[in-house]
């Protein structure tokens, strides 16, 4: 029996049906059944619904753009987002998602006031979990930061929704378990991530059993070549001043640090299923080459980009196709020289933390995260220097006692007892 869609479009040629080129180019989906290529052209009906978790933060935001200007492929189920009324409230005008909701309590009163004819609205911590599997979303972005992407990203997993994760703390604090509730579910798990995409692309057709290395590169940061008498005394502004990316506050100081990159190393270990000592970070401060990967030929694929979040967005919302994107295309006359230098561990200690952590397994990269959180939070506050993140990390990393094959609860006391006691050796920092 022929299965049908929405009918046979094509050259027909000894009983098949063949679609054009450029059938296939704007992207129609083949099947099989009994000789016959049956093209189902997407069409209105059949756009591929998404939901964004943390629509107005930097991700969310890129993601949307990436929606309006393929505005044939996607449409928006929900949108979700903390505390940004305004921004928000825009967002909901003119996307028009199924169901809106708004994290923070506060900011969900003033945002009930407003009217939104074919929107439901919710507000609250559990109505922002609850969105993550909502409705028949076929791919949930999880662009909300911090542990509190976790509970979502679970929630998603366990309503079978291809998860696009920007949130790293979700695998570096639960990577484990949210691998095994992946599989278990027969979820895809696709980075949203100038990197971990990088990488995810060198892959496609290599099995990750002919994996030698990855080459995780990083920026640098504004402070790359800096010693640790150097960064002393620098403040917010010189910290958010990153000289390639226009990112988040928090994700900006992480990759001042390098602990953004320690992070994604962790993150690395469960997306590719490879051991630490295979995963190599390389300072590349013209950010145009974004990972490689080395495989046990000798080989090395790298992806390379002109620098873009808007690229790694689009090619996990489209995988496996490519469609035409409106980032600068890179020229390499233009391009004079591209510069790999080894990580100065002594200086940024957070990126040897990561490693440490993720290596003692358990509960320890949840400690790291959680202290981390609190200790950029604090600087970002003028609390604590720069340099002091590392003490709060070092300090709750040798404090904590860790726990093995943690459930999500555990995960969850550990993160708030963490940013606790963190929160008290702060003020004795003070």
């Amino acid at each position: 029996m022929v299965e049908h869609y929405l009918g046979v479009v094509g050259v027909v040629r000894s009983n098949r049906v063949v679609p054009t080129i450029n059938e296939i180019n704007k992207g129609c989906r083949l099947v099989f059944r009994q000789s016959f290529w049956i093209k189902d052209k997407i069409s209105g009906d059949t756009m591929k619904k998404i939901s964004i978790l943390g629509s107005t933060g930097s991700i969310g935001t890129q993601t949307l753009d990436v929606v309006r200007k393929l505005p044939d492929e996607f449409k928006i189920c929900v949108l979700a987002a903390n505390s940004n009324v305004e921004l928000f409230s825009k967002q909901v005008e003119e996307f028009q998602p199924e169901l809106a909701v708004l994290a923070d309590e506060d900011a969900f009163k003033k945002f009930q006031s407003k009217n939104f004819s074919r929107t439901k609205i919710a507000g609250g911590r559990q109505a922002f979990i609850d969105a993550a599997g909502y409705g028949d979303a076929e791919i949930v972005v999880t662009s909300m930061s911090g542990f509190a992407g976790l509970e979502p990203t679970i929630n998603a997993i366990e309503h079978r929704k291809t998860i696009a994760l920007a949130n790293k703390e979700t695998l570096v604090a639960a990577g484990e378990l949210v691998t095994n509730l992946a599989k278990k579910f027969n979820v895809k798990i696709l980075p949203v991530d100038s990197e971990h995409g990088a990488i995810f692309q060198c892959l496609q057709g290599d099995k990750s059993n002919a994996i030698e290395k990855i080459l995780l590169t990083a920026s640098g940061g504004p402070f790359r070549g800096k010693k640790f008498d150097e960064l002393q005394n620098v403040t917010v502004n010189e910290v958010l001043a990153h000289p390639t990316w226009n990112m988040g506050k928090k994700i900006t100081v992480d990759s001042a640090s390098l602990v953004n990159k320690g992070l994604e190393v962790i993150e690395a270990r469960w997306l590719y299923g490879v051991d630490y000592d295979k995963i190599q970070v390389v300072v590349h401060p013209q950010s145009i080459v974004h990972s490689m990967v080395e495989f046990v030929d000798g080989s090395i694929i790298a992806q390379l980009a002109a620098p873009d979040m808007r690229l790694p967005i689009q090619y996990a919302l489209t995988f496996p196709r490519r469609l035409p994107s409106p980032i600068k295309r890179l020229n390499f006359w233009d391009v004079k020289q591209l510069t790999f230098d080894e990580p100065d561990l002594k200086t940024f200690r957070g990126l040897k933390s990561a490693y440490d952590a993720g290596k003692i397994g358990g509960t320890m990269p949840c400690i790291l995260n959680a202290a981390n959180e609190v200790a950029v939070n604090a600087f970002l506050r003028g609390e604590i220097k720069f340099l002091q993140i590392y003490d709060v990390i070092e300090d709750a990393m040798t404090r904590r006692e860790v726990i093995k094959n943690p459930t999500l609860e555990i995960l969850t006391a550990e993160d708030s007892a963490v940013r606790i006691m963190s929160k008290k050796f702060i003020k004795k920092l003070q």
